[in-house]
C-alpha cells in the first residue's frame, strides 16, 4: 500500500519515518498535482492548524482532500489533523490560558468538516499543558500518548463515531467509517500500534 502524507507543515517527517519502519510506500503532498499520483491512504499531521488550514486552501488542496476522504480513503488526522477534519472547534482552548491567548486562536480555520465531533484547540492547556501518558486503545491493551497544545474532543454528532481511547473520561482517539483521528501523537512514540490499526482500516 501506499500512503500520501500532507506535508505543508508540521510533523509530516516523523509520520514518514514510522510508516516506512512498518513497511508502508509514503510520499509527501506538496501540491495539488501530487494527488495524482495513486496512493491507498492519507495523513495529515500535527502542527500548526491555522497554519495548515491556510495552505491546504491557498495550494487548492482543500477540496480535492474532502472530496478523497468523502469517497472513503482511509485518513488518520493527528493532533492538528483532527481539528483540519473536526465538523466544528467549540473554543479558544483553555479556560485557565484566555489571558495569553494569540492570533492563533483567533484565526479562523478552515476545515475538512469530514468527522463529526467537535473539538477545542489547546483543549488541555498550551506548551505548559503538553504532557504524556498511557491508556487503552481500541482493546489493544495500554499504549503511551503524547499531547503536545492537544486538541480536546468535546462533542461526538454521530452515534456511529466509535470512541477508541480515553484520557480522564474525555476522548482522545476516535473512528468514524474511514477516519481515525487522535488527540496525541503516535508518531513521537516508539510503540506502533495506532498506526498498525491505521493501516488495516
Amino acid at each position: 500500500m501506499t500512503c500520501a502524507i500532507i506535508a505543508v507543515q508540521g510533523a509530516f517527517a516523523e509520520h514518514e519515518r514510522r510508516l516506512a519502519a512498518l513497511g508502508e510506500k509514503v510520499f509527501e503532498v506538496r501540491q495539488a498535482s501530487d494527488l495524482k499520483q495513486p496512493f491507498d491512504r492519507l495523513v495529515l499531521p500535527g502542527g500548526e492548524s491555522t497554519a495548515q488550514s491556510k495552505l491546504l486552501s491557498d495550494l487548492g488542496l482543500s477540496c480535492s482532500l474532502h472530496d478523497l476522504i468523502d469517497q472513503g480513503i482511509p485518513v488518520l488526522g493527528t493532533c492538528a489533523g483532527l481539528i483540519l477534519l473536526a465538523q466544528s472547534i467549540d473554543g479558544r482552548g483553555d479556560i485557565h490560558d484566555q489571558a495569553n491567548k494569540t492570533s492563533e486562536l483567533d484565526s479562523p480555520v478552515e476545515q475538512l468538516k469530514t468527522l463529526p465531533v467537535g473539538v477545542m484547540r489547546n483543549g488541555y492547556g498550551r506548551q505548559l499543558g503538553s504532557f504524556r501518558t498511557v491508556g487503552s486503545f481500541a482493546g489493544e491493551g495500554h499504549i503511551p500518548m503524547t499531547f503536545i497544545r492537544a486538541p480536546r474532543i468535546t462533542q461526538l454528532y454521530s452515534p456511529e463515531v466509535k470512541v477508541l481511547a480515553e484520557v480522564n473520561g474525555s476522548p482522545v482517539a476516535v473512528r468514524f467509517k474511514n477516519q481515525l483521528a487522535v488527540a496525541f501523537h503516535p508518531e513521537l512514540d516508539d510503540d506502533p500500534r495506532v498506526l498498525e490499526y491505521f493501516l488495516s482500516i
